[in-house]
């Protein structure tokens, strides 16, 4: 199973490359691929009840395991999706021949895509995992959207694209919450298991419904039906595969799997047996109405899923045979009369029945394929579909699981299969019938004539539908392992002759009434009513998004207004009240509190409330902040009374370099705040405080409702003897919560990226500006001589900074300080597994290194500190921190896991290393590469700026 998987991941990567070296005719190799994996199908079908199981551990802790399973049900699914997906790519070769720019420009996307949609729908099928099953639905939803939308310059390919993305994908989530209540009510996320050991209760019923509304979402029962005759602006390859035989079966599928675990559940019948009749009627009466070749087969595939999905539902083991026999009957026929389609669209260049008359004598060798797919459509013996429909009658006559709603339900279903009878004879006489006219139309006039290997796929499927009809023992010898493990199971078999009865009765009654009606059509189109009396679903989808839209815009106009201050007082808002509702309502326990342990902890506290109501009243700009800032260091002051040195120095340095990124976004705003926005301080100390109060108040409960032993007292040992270091802090961060920080450094590089393309126009990456970049330019010279500095240059960069701005012994100062910072860095990091430091906080420091070489020589001094771009920087640090995961995984361990490095060193000695230290090395160039990006940006790039305009910088933090 796996090898199938992977070898379609391959294809799929690969074909692009042999359609793009052999054009069309690469899909003939591509089929290879399916049909050798058909062959593995047959070589492994399963037999009396045994399933094929694979086990692979992937993420125990979320149930994520690879669990894949092949019975006969997944086996049967199996032999359409990759039967039936190696004909349509054989198909295709001849489909493209002679298209338009356009779609020969996609046709390498087309084809991986194709592919890649095939292997999908086998890991669908044989996923035992619920939740890696979801992963393998949500591709094929994807997957879909692409293909429907191949022809990206038309509007109605990229509005069914859209319409068949958002309505699986809606169902797709309401089915993953209902697959995670289940999951966890049962205690597995196995099929195998939900299924034998079903759970119960209002949650599961709940749960159960969603999981029903995403099945029949993806196949297209009503009310969510519209999208699948809108995904008919496809390429009718497409239509064959997805819309006929593959992914609108996924549904059905589900169901089919499920049934014989939860049919007797409250929501089930109701909901399966209740839309798919009102399917079956609908989309019946839809299909006689239309003109449109694949409009017709849309419909009458809408029609036949509901009938599918109510045999499959009802949970009894003879109409689950039934249902099974016209799944199989349904992708043979429908699949084949899609192709025909694309043979008389391609030959005559329309589809509308209008406009088509003679082309049965024109093209008899069609015409004969035609007839026997429409034959098995309308349940004509000997055709599948007339012993798939024979068994429906007969299953649903004796099952007692309809209670007194059985005969109903039948009844409905004659008069679908009575509709689906007059469709399929429009079908067969609008697309090659004479119509009574003495000469073909001007389409089939002109009339290209299909080449013998465009009709090879469908007449391959044609025949299939004729010889399982004749030969019905053999599919339900396939496939009668699955019904048989239900319960009702009366010794029905599928045959083509079980005697007079009422289903041959009923079957005699549906093919003359839909005959008679047909050819009484002319007279009872005065009946037709002009409007739907359920309403039209696409004008309810468009007003539904209509309203959806209107909706967000008012949402969005009332709390999005483009102030700053306004949002973030809406978001902080929520954060108080929110959780203070939640709180106040639920079950607490009392907290108890301690202001402080020693006395020194209060002054500590009395300085920073002093510092924040400063924050508040004060005017100027750089004073505020500064207060700030010291709110910033009292809090790292008390971390470090804690007893926890490691977050009190990365407070303090986080804390230094958000003054300074401070200081050089302040330059360019004026020194004072505006009067005007004086008037809302008031409301805007009392929001502070509101959240303050809120956080501390929320986390003092959160203490008191602990009942169990702290996690924290578990942590040291676990660092010490599972991640080999003695900072359980550093442990934590690159071994015990990788994961976390891993997603932590990601969003630091994104915050980079973003201030960086707010000051950059044009060029985003480079090097920060050198001396070397200062000499050819005629306008930047270095500045004349100055008593204030003298003229021995300390720092290289200090030659091309205005005097006014330079301090002597600033740059003294750093050019001693400066080797000094970066060796405490260093320390830090290489320290860091066991003492206070680690890869953050070295990154930290030597980034403020960067910045007082910044401050002390200008943007040139930063250029020649560090000649690199800050962007490689960045990726590089990615790339290790990524590496290791990767690197564990090929290892056999799991992601992010380290391991312990013992080696000998003559003059160091005995030295342990552990693999998290390229990890952390990781988040260490991260912190640079941001520190490099933001003074860059911040400050060199507004250097620049501040030069060329000629304005002088706020005096007040100039210096």
């Amino acid at each position: 199973m796996l090898a199938v998987l992977f070898a379609h991941a391959i294809a799929a990567v690969l074909a692009p490359l042999l359609v793009n070296r052999w054009g069309r005719r690469a899909f003939y190799p591509l089929a290879l691929v399916p049909l050798a994996s058909l062959g593995w199908v047959a070589g492994n079908w399963p037999s009396n009840g045994h399933a094929a199981t694979l086990h692979i551990q992937w993420v125990p802790e979320l149930s994520m395991d690879i669990d894949l399973r092949f019975d006969s049900l997944a086996a049967m699914m199996s032999v359409l999706v990759l039967g039936i997906g190696a004909l349509v790519l054989c198909y295709c070769a001849e489909y493209f021949h002679h298209h338009d720019e356009h779609t020969e420009k996609r046709l390498p996307s087309f084809a991986a895509e194709l592919v890649a949609f095939s292997g999908t729908m086998f890991g669908l099928v044989v996923s035992d995992n619920m939740l890696v099953l979801y992963v393998f639905w949500e591709l094929t939803s994807v997957l879909s959207f692409l293909l429907v939308g191949h022809y990206a310059e038309r509007a109605t390919s990229r509005r069914a694209a859209t319409q068949a993305l958002l309505v699986t994908t809606f169902g797709g989530l309401a089915m993953l919450v209902g697959i995670i209540i289940v999951g966890q009510a049962a205690g597995s996320f196995l099929l195998s298991d939900v299924v034998t050991h079903p759970p119960a209760g209002t949650a599961v019923s709940v749960a159960l419904a969603l999981i029903l509304i995403g099945a029949l979402s993806k196949s297209a029962i009503v009310p969510m039906h519209f999208w699948l005759p809108g995904a008919m602006a496809a390429p009718t390859p497409v239509s064959a595969y997805l819309h006929a035989a593959a992914m609108v079966k996924a549904g059905v599928y589900l169901i089919a799997r499920l049934a014989p675990g939860f049919a007797d559940a409250a929501p089930w019948r109701p909901m399966i047996v209740g839309l798919g009749v009102l399917t079956v009627l609908l989309a019946g009466w839809r299909a006689v109405r239309e003109y449109d070749l694949k409009l017709i087969l849309a419909f009458g595939t809408v029609s036949q899923l509901g009938l599918i999905a109510v045999l499959v539902g009802v949970g009894d083991g003879d109409t689950m045979l039934a249902g099974l026999a016209m799944l199989c009957a349904h992708a043979m026929f429908k699949a084949t009369l899609f192709m025909v389609v694309g043979v008389i669209d391609h030959a005559t260049g329309t589809r509308d029945i209008r406009k088509l008359a003679w082309l049965g004598s024109r093209a008899p060798v069609l015409l004969a394929i035609a007839a026997a797919a429409t034959a098995s459509m309308a349940a004509v013996p000997p055709f599948l579909g007339f012993v798939a429909k024979e068994a429906a009658f007969q299953t649903l006559l004796s099952t007692a699981a309809l209670g007194g709603w059985g005969p109903w339900v039948l009844g409905a279903l004659v008069v679908g299969a009575t509709f689906t009878t007059i469709y399929s004879l429009r079908f067969l006489w609008g697309a090659f019938g004479r119509k009574g006219l003495r000469e073909p139309s001007m389409r089939v006039r002109e009339l290209h004539r299909p080449p013998p290997s465009f009709l090879a796929a469908p007449a391959v499927l044609a025949a299939a539908g004729l010889l399982l009809g004749l030969f019905p023992g053999a599919l339900e010898r396939l496939i009668g392992g699955y019904p048989g493990s239900l319960a009702g199971r009366t010794g029905y078999h599928l045959g083509l002759w079980h005697g007079l009865g009422l289903p041959v009765l009923l079957s005699a009654l549906v093919l003359t009434v839909g005959a008679v009606a047909f050819v009484a059509r002319a007279r009872l189109h005065d009946f037709r009513l002009g409007t739907p009396p359920l309403g039209n679903a696409d004008r309810i989808y468009d007003a539904t998004l209509r309203g959806l839209e209107f909706a967000a815009l008012r949402l969005t106009a009332a709390t999005q207004r483009g102030s700053l201050p306004f949002t973030q007082s809406v978001i902080l808002a929520t954060l108080v009240v929110l959780p203070s509702t939640v709180l106040f309502l639920g079950s607490r326990n009392a907290p108890e509190l301690a202001l402080w342990d020693t006395p020194i902890q209060s002054w500590i506290g009395m300085l920073m409330l002093a510092a924040a109501v400063g924050a508040i009243v004060m005017r100027n700009r750089l004073a505020a902040v500064l207060l700030v800032g010291l709110t910033g260091y009292g809090c790292g002051t008390i971390f470090a009374f804690h007893g926890a040195p490691d977050l009190a120095l990365t407070q303090y340095l986080v804390e230094t370099l958000t003054l300074v990124f401070f200081v050089l976004v302040l330059r360019a705003l004026p020194a004072e705040t505006d009067v005007r926005s004086r008037r809302h301080v008031l409301p805007r100390a009392v929001l502070a405080l509101a959240v303050g109060a809120a956080v501390s108040v929320a986390a003092a409960f959160a203490i008191a409702a602990r009942s169990g032993r702290s996690v924290a007292e578990l942590l040291p040992d676990a660092a010490y003897l599972r991640g080999h270091g003695a900072n359980t802090v550093n442990v934590i961060l690159v071994d015990v919560r990788a994961w976390d920080t891993l997603g932590e450094i990601s969003v630091l590089l994104v915050a980079a990226t973003g201030v960086a393309s707010l000051v950059f126009r044009h060029h985003r990456f480079g090097t920060a500006p050198r001396v070397a970049d200062a000499n050819p330019m005629p306008d930047v010279t270095p500045v004349p001589y100055s008593p204030a500095v003298g003229d021995i240059t300390w720092l290289r960069g200090s030659d091309y900074r205005d005097p006014r701005y330079r301090s002597l012994v600033l740059e003294i100062a750093t050019r001693f300080i400066f080797p000094l910072i970066m060796v405490a860095s260093v320390y830090f990091f290489f320290a860091g597994h066991n003492t206070p430091g680690g890869g953050f906080a070295g990154g930290l420091t030597a980034g403020l290194a960067l910045v007082l070489r910044y401050l002390a020589g200008g943007r040139y001094e930063l250029g020649e500190t560090l000649p690199l771009d800050a962007g490689k920087i960045l990726g590089v640090g990615l790339g290790l921190s990524a590496g290791t995961a990767v690197a564990s995984l090929l290892a056999g361990a799991p992601a992010l896991s380290s391991a312990l490095i013992e080696f000998d060193v003559p003059v160091l000695g005995h030295v342990k290393m552990v693999t998290a230290l390229f990890f952390d090395l990781g988040v260490y160039l991260i912190v640079v590469g941001l520190v490099l990006d933001v003074l860059r940006s911040l400050g060199a790039r507004l250097d620049t700026e501040i030069g060329e305009s000629g304005t002088t910088p706020n005096a007040a933090v100039s210096g």
